[in-house]
C-alpha cells in the first residue's frame, strides 16, 4: 500500500449535482491523460459546504454558487487563491414526453395548469438551483399560486428523477441535466430568461486541508482550459466571464 499523502494518483471531488454527468466526462479524460483516477461525490452545494465544514476528505469543490466557496475561503477552510469560476448554469422548464404540455409555447403559465399538480424543485435551502427557481417563481408572479404544488428534491439532480420519473409533471431543472444522456430524449424543455433568477455562476476552490493540492489544481487547471470549457459547453453552461 502507497501511503496516501504520497498516493497524488488519486482526488477526491465534492461537486454540485448539476455537474452529474458533465464531470464525469471531464474526470475520465483527465484520468486517461494523467493517470490521476478522480473521485466524484454529487450532492446540493449547500449540504457539501457543510460536509467540508465538518473535515469532509475532499480535494476540490465544485459549487453552483460562489456564495459556499467564498463562505469557505473567508473561513479558511479551501484556499482563497484558487477559487475559480468555472461555468454559468442556466435553469430550464423540463416536462416528460409524454406530457400534452408544450413548454416552448406556454412557458411559465404552463405551471398553473390543471395537468400539473406537482412540481419538483431543488431544496431552496440548500441547493443554489432551488433558489434559483424561487426567484424565477417570484419573478413571473407565480410563488404563491403554485406554492402547494411544490415538491423539493434534496439536490437539484433528485428534483430531475422526480420529474423524470412521473413523480412530478413538470420540474425547473438545470440544462445541464435536461441536456445529459438521461433526460435528453425524455422530455421537452423551454429555457428561463437569465433575468427572471440571479445568475448561477458557479465557483470551484482547493480545500485547504487537501494532501493532493497538485493534482487538484491540474484537473481544475482541465476543467477551465478549452477543452474542458468546450466539453462544459456542450451541457449548457456558459463560460463565465471574469
Amino acid at each position: 500500500m502507497v501511503p496516501a499523502q504520497a498516493r497524488a494518483d488519486e482526488i477526491t471531488l465534492a461537486a454540485a449535482a448539476d455537474l452529474n454527468y458533465a464531470l464525469r466526462e471531464l474526470a475520465d479524460r483527465f484520468t486517461k491523460t494523467t493517470g490521476t483516477e478522480v473521485k466524484l461525490s454529487f450532492g446540493a452545494s449547500g449540504n457539501l459546504y457543510s460536509q467540508i465544514q465538518n473535515g469532509g476528505p475532499f480535494d476540490l469543490f465544485f459549487s453552483a454558487d460562489s456564495d459556499y466557496p467564498k463562505k469557505l475561503a473567508d473561513a479558511g477552510l479551501v484556499d482563497a487563491k484558487s477559487q475559480r469560476a468555472y461555468a454559468v448554469g442556466h435553469l430550464v422548464l423540463w416536462v416528460p414526453k409524454s406530457s400534452t404540455l408544450d413548454p416552448q409555447k406556454l412557458m411559465m403559465d404552463l405551471l398553473t395548469n390543471p395537468q400539473v399538480q406537482k412540481i419538483a424543485i431543488a431544496n431552496p435551502q440548500h441547493a443554489p438551483y432551488g433558489r434559483a427557481a424561487m426567484a424565477a417563481l417570484e419573478h413571473f408572479g407565480l410563488k404563491d399560486k403554485v406554492a402547494s404544488k411544490l415538491v423539493l428534491g434534496e439536490n437539484i439532480s433528485q428534483a430531475a428523477q422526480f420529474v423524470q420519473s412521473g413523480n412530478a409533471q413538470a420540474g425547473l431543472v438545470a440544462l445541464s441535466l435536461a441536456l445529459s444522456p438521461a433526460m435528453k430524449d425524455a422530455g421537452k424543455y423551454w429555457e428561463l430568461p437569465a433575468d427572471s433568477y440571479p445568475e448561477l455562476r458557479q465557483v470551484a476552490a482547493i480545500v485547504a486541508a487537501s494532501k493532493h493540492k497538485q493534482a487538484a489544481q491540474a484537473f481544475l487547471d482541465y476543467v477551465t482550459s478549452p477543452e474542458g470549457r468546450s466539453i462544459l459547453q456542450q451541457y449548457g453552461f456558459r463560460t463565465p466571464q471574469p
